[in-house]
Order: C-alpha cells, then sequence, then structure tokens
C-alpha cells in the first residue's frame, strides 16, 4: 500500500499506459478513491476519450473537475485521500489556451505538489522526446511542458515513466 503523503510522478508518451497503471496505484490503497479530471471536451473524439477513462473506474471513486483550478482542488482534498491527477498536460494546455500567467501557474502547482497529504498519483505526458515542433506555439506547449514535468518529477518521491505498458522506476 502506498505511503500516506507520498507524490508518485507517472510520465510517459501517449498511450504508454500511464493513466491505467496509475488507476492500479490509487486502487492499492483504501477507497474512497479521488479523480482529478483536467480535460475538457471541446469535440466528440475528446467526450470519447472521457468516457473511456470513466468507464474504467468504478464504485469508490469521485470525479473533480479541474481543468484550470488544480492546486485549489488538491488543497481541498481532505488528509490522507488517495488522489489521480490526469493530466498535468493538459492542465498545462487549458492555462496557454485561456491566456493565464503559466509560469506563476506552474510554480504554485509545484508548491502543492511538495506537500502531499495523502497518497498522491500524477500523470503527464512526455512530450519532448519527438522532433522540434514547426511552430512558435507548439515550441512554447513543449518548452513548458518540459520545465512543468520536472518541476512534478523534483518533488516526488517517486517518478515512473511508462514506454510500451511497463513503468520503469525513475526516480
Amino acid at each position: 500500500m502506498p505511503d500516506r503523503g507520498k507524490l508518485t510522478f507517472i510520465i510517459g508518451g501517449g498511450r504508454s499506459g500511464k493513466s491505467p497503471h496509475a488507476e492500479t496505484l490509487v486502487t492499492a490503497s483504501p477507497a474512497p478513491w479521488a479523480y482529478i479530471a483536467t480535460a475538457q471536451a471541446y469535440d466528440d473524439e475528446m467526450h470519447e476519450r472521457i468516457a473511456m477513462h470513466r468507464s474504467r473506474r468504478g464504485e469508490g471513486w469521485s470525479t473533480i473537475d479541474a481543468p484550470l483550478d488544480l492546486a485549489d482542488a488538491l488543497e481541498a482534498l481532505p488528509d490522507d485521500q488517495p488522489v489521480l491527477v490526469d493530466c498535468l498536460t493538459l492542465w498545462l494546455t487549458n492555462h496557454m489556451l485561456a491566456d493565464r500567467d503559466v509560469e506563476a501557474e506552474c510554480r504554485r502547482l509545484a508548491d502543492v505538489l511538495s506537500r502531499p497529504r495523502g497518497p498522491w498519483f500524477v500523470v503527464s505526458n512526455e512530450v519532448g522526446q519527438g522532433i522540434v515542433p514547426d511552430n512558435a506555439l507548439a515550441r512554447r506547449f513543449r518548452d513548458d511542458a518540459g520545465r512543468l514535468n520536472q518541476q512534478a518529477a523534483a518533488v516526488a518521491d517517486t517518478v515512473l515513466l511508462m514506454v510500451a505498458g511497463l513503468p520503469l522506476k525513475v526516480k
């Protein structure tokens, strides 16, 4: 069973198995479990993705939608609450699209993540292993995501890199 007050950061590429593995880790703790969702459904395909994620979660889960206010959602959790945050890169996208101060929001989130009050599991996408994007917005996203991932990894007790459904312990 995961320790109380520990942050596990799960990172990997698209369809690497991050979310299902994180769900398995969270459910090793006694229910109830919180799922903090950062996705926003702007089209049918994203509605389907969200529905697929929800279908994997059964009784014992509560869902908190926090597309922008992730730090507040984490701070509002009761002590010892097992939580899965899915995912940081969608949260970052929401802030970029809302023209928020991304640097300040990331610093605030990293501060909250540095003080987990229960077994917290945070999922993010590794976006820096591909080619350099061809436009300024995509390059900014890649750079901001890389910095955010580094901040989360720095404060995490455990970092797992998911590759082809397999967790590799990095920290």
